[in-house]
């Protein structure tokens, strides 16, 4: 159970009910991943598969937006020296890009951010990916309004500067919603979802309630 336990904290498997797991067929795998990412007894964990110069400019909530917000102006505090002298360049750029955008804006020694910039940033990522694929899909994106329930085929999933999305073709169009790790075995299949602001309850099948 502990094992088990830590591989969800990894996100590798995934508690459905209380005291049921779903894993993946390359569980094995997945187990020695995570054992090879614990050094000295840490683990290494992704934050963003952008690097800190393309978080600079991505229209999304990147991992400085995040930063950010978690400590008001001040946001990550990294120390002055190596990597944390360039995040900390990286921040201030950062700022200066959201001013640009409407979504921070200077006072002082401290920097005000736009109300609710994460999910104002993820909208417009979103929107403009929903668009561009329109167009290479031939068919129409249908935003998800927060608490709507939205069902279809898991077709694929894309990685944005905002997180990781799956496809969900509804046969008129499509939806983009977040991804975890327990959908990838229903590639392919018929799934339903309900997103409720950065969360996503996931119903598979048979399944129901799957919240992650």
């Amino acid at each position: 159970m502990r094992r088990l336990e830590a591989l969800c904290r990894s996100g590798y498997v995934e508690r459905t009910a209380d005291g049921v797991w779903a894993v993946p067929a390359d569980l094995l795998q997945k187990a020695r991943q995570h054992d090879a990412q614990k050094v000295a007894g840490h683990s290494i964990e992704l934050r963003s598969h952008l690097s800190v110069e393309q978080q600079i400019k991505a229209m999304g909530a990147t991992w400085l937006d995040r930063g950010l917000v978690a400590d008001g102006a001040k946001g990550l505090q990294p120390t002055g020296q190596g990597f944390g002298a360039q995040v900390r360049e990286a921040m201030d750029q950062r700022v200066d890009f959201l001013a640009g955008q409407g979504l921070a804006e200077p006072w002082g020694q401290r920097i005000i951010l736009a109300r609710n910039l994460l999910a104002t940033l993820r909208d417009r990522e979103l929107a403009s990916v929903g668009q561009s694929l329109q167009q290479q899909i031939g068919k129409a994106w249908h935003p998800v309004q927060d608490g709507q329930r939205v069902s279809g085929v898991y077709r694929q999933s894309i990685q944005l500067a905002s997180g990781h999305f799956a496809i969900l073709d509804d046969g008129m169009g499509f939806h983009l919603v977040p991804w975890k790790p327990v959908i990838e075995q229903r590639l392919g299949l018929q799934v339903s979802a309900i997103v409720r602001g950065q969360s996503v309850t996931w119903q598979l099948g048979h399944r129901r309630g799957i919240g992650i």
